[in-house]
């Protein structure tokens, strides 16, 4: 149990400050301004349901698609990175990322916004995606393949409960809380960034090294 502890913590970590359910809360409130909680609660089921659906596809489909577009793990990891260290940026910075900013899509996709924006990319976005497929392949065992699709189904209905009493827990924390929570979360997730970039960074020097010995 204590060598798995680690690896619990860096899947619960990752995917709560990738999936960011309290960031997203000002965000759920603006989108389903309006609506009454009956609705609020439908517009949120589909969402969590899409993004989880979504999220475990690409967990267990990962590693077919590295296979059929030929691609590496290191070169996922890398490019993950970047990813998952701009949105931590960004939310150190106490700011969302733009498809969360912009009314005028809000507006758009007003008619079903449970798939897309909230579901997808919000809930479920390139981050959450490329952290899912990594810690997929470095899940060895049984146990911490369970642990990685437990860690996913846990923390969707964590944002679940969080997002549904959003109301209540936005007046709670305070402009200024909420604020300080996300930068909390986003150093939090820069720093899981560069340990993806540097474990994907690290066999690609290696090869180029033994190459160059050669």
């Amino acid at each position: 149990m204590e060598t798995l502890l680690p690896f619990i913590l860096l899947c619960f970590t990752s995917f709560f400050t990738l999936t960011n359910p309290l960031g997203t809360m000002p965000v759920f409130l603006t989108m389903t301004n309006g609506m009454d909680e009956k609705e609020r609660r439908s517009v949120l089921k589909r969402a969590i349901l899409v993004a989880f659906i979504t999220l475990m596809v690409f967990t267990f489909a990962g590693q077919f698609i590295f296979m059929f577009f030929g691609l590496s793990t290191s070169g996922f990891r890398i490019a993950g990175g970047f990813i998952i260290f701009k949105i931590g940026f960004d939310m150190l910075q106490a700011r969302y990322t733009p498809v969360k900013l912009k009314e005028e899509e809000i507006k758009t996709y007003a008619a079903d916004i449970s798939v897309t924006p909230l579901g997808i990319p919000i809930l479920c976005g390139p981050g959450a995606i490329a952290n899912a497929i990594v810690l997929m392949q470095d899940a060895h065992t049984m146990e911490m393949k369970g642990i990685v699709i437990g860690s996913i189904a846990l923390i969707y209905l964590l944002t679940f409960f969080i997002l549904r009493a959003s109301t209540r827990m936005l007046k709670l924390l305070g402009d200024t809380g909420n604020n300080v929570m996300m930068r909390l979360m986003g150093l939090i997730l820069m720093v899981i960034a560069v340990e993806c970039f540097v474990g994907g960074a690290k066999p690609i020097l290696i090869d180029i090294i033994h190459t160059a010995v050669r």
